[in-house]
């Protein structure tokens, strides 16, 4: 039987938020993302795909200063964050994934970016994405 003191926040459990092994957080890892990865653009966003060994997808947030103060830019970013939960468990392949908003002068819909976050990983799962171009050497 419950105490007085115990809440029900101890019998429930955490939250719905991502984990800390679901999110690309190093700027390496980043980094080889960028390089090795697979790109696949919509109207709404880019994602760059990178295949993994371990089981699972993680993601990671480019949210440039273009999109606007750092309020807004959180906003995308919590929206970004939720659209990738929402539809985590039903992406295809195991993917390090890079997402990477587009700038527009409205809202962003939640619904709309899930249906193409969902969209572009099927096409880079599929082989419908194209490869990072390679520099090209300064002269």
């Amino acid at each position: 039987m419950p105490t007085a003191t115990s809440t029900t926040a101890e019998s429930e459990p955490h939250g719905y938020g991502l984990p800390g092994s679901a999110r690309v957080r190093r700027n390496r890892e980043f980094s080889r993302i960028y390089s090795r990865g697979t790109r696949a653009s919509g109207p709404l966003l880019t994602v760059v795909a990178l295949r993994r060994r371990d089981a699972g997808h993680r993601v990671g947030l480019s949210v440039a200063k273009i999109h606007g103060a750092a309020v807004r830019r959180n906003k995308i970013k919590r929206l970004l964050r939720e659209a990738f939960r929402l539809e985590r468990p039903t992406l295809p392949g195991q993917f390090d994934l890079v997402l990477i908003p587009k700038q527009r002068p409205g809202k962003f819909a939640l619904a709309a970016l899930r249906a193409e976050l969902r969209s572009l990983v099927e096409r880079v799962a599929h082989g419908g994405g194209r490869p990072r171009r390679p520099r090209r050497k300064s002269e």
